[in-house]
C-alpha cells in the first residue's frame, strides 16, 4: 500500500555544510574587519604615493608637496570607509537638499504669461 504522506529525508553533511558556509560568509564580521583593514592601508598607502609623485611633479614648495601627500592619504582613507560602510550594510549618510515647494499662485502666474 503506498505512503501519502511526503517523504522527508535529513540533510547530509554536505548540505548542512554548505548552508553553514553561506550564513558564515553573511556574518562572518572577522572577514568584513580583516578586508576593510587591508583595503584601508592599501588605499591610505597608493594614494599618498600617487599625491607624493603628483606633488613632485607640479610643485615647488615643500609645503604644497606634503598637501598634496595630504590631500591623496584623505582621498584614500575616505574611499575606503565609503567601501568598508557598504560591507558593513551601513550606508553612509547623505546630506539631502531641503524639498521647496512652489505655491500654486505663483506657478499658475508662470503659465499665464
Amino acid at each position: 500500500m503506498p505512503s501519502y504522506r511526503a517523504e522527508t529525508r535529513p540533510y547530509s553533511m554536505e548540505e548542512n555544510k554548505e548552508k553553514k558556509e553561506g550564513a558564515a560568509q553573511l556574518y562572518d564580521l572577522n572577514a568584513k574587519w580583516d578586508t576593510c583593514f587591508d583595503l584601508t592601508i592599501r588605499r591610505f598607502v597608493y594614494s599618498s604615493l600617487s599625491g607624493a609623485f603628483g606633488g613632485l611633479l607640479l610643485f615647488r614648495s615643500p609645503v604644497t608637496r606634503w598637501a598634496s601627500v595630504a590631500f591623496g592619504a584623505g582621498v584614500g582613507i575616505g574611499t575606503s570607509y565609503t567601501e568598508c560602510s557598504y560591507k558593513f550594510d551601513a550606508y553612509p549618510s547623505m546630506w539631502t537638499s531641503p524639498k521647496t515647494s512652489i505655491p500654486q499662485a505663483a506657478s499658475q502666474e508662470k503659465r499665464d504669461k
